[in-house]
């Protein structure tokens, strides 16, 4: 990822299909707020990509007794 490259992608799209450039200027106002979301989802995913792996390949170890969580 680089922020905001869907803009390029939807620039190209709205040449194409012959629609004003006007459009663009509406998706820029929330793409901030998408591409946020896009990134979040990026990161969850890669997250439990990399925790799947660990768990797969045995490098995570069950924790004992003395280091569970505390409250």
């Amino acid at each position: 990822g680089v922020p905001r490259a869907s803009l390029v992608v939807i620039a190209a799209t709205l040449t194409y299909f012959d629609l004003p450039e006007a459009g663009l200027l509406l998706i820029l106002g929330v793409d901030h707020l998408l591409d946020m979301g896009r990134s979040a989802t990026n990161v969850v995913g890669n997250s439990v990509a990399a925790a799947v792996v660990a768990k797969w390949e045995n490098q995570i170890e069950e924790p004992s007794e003395g280091e569970t969580a505390r409250a």
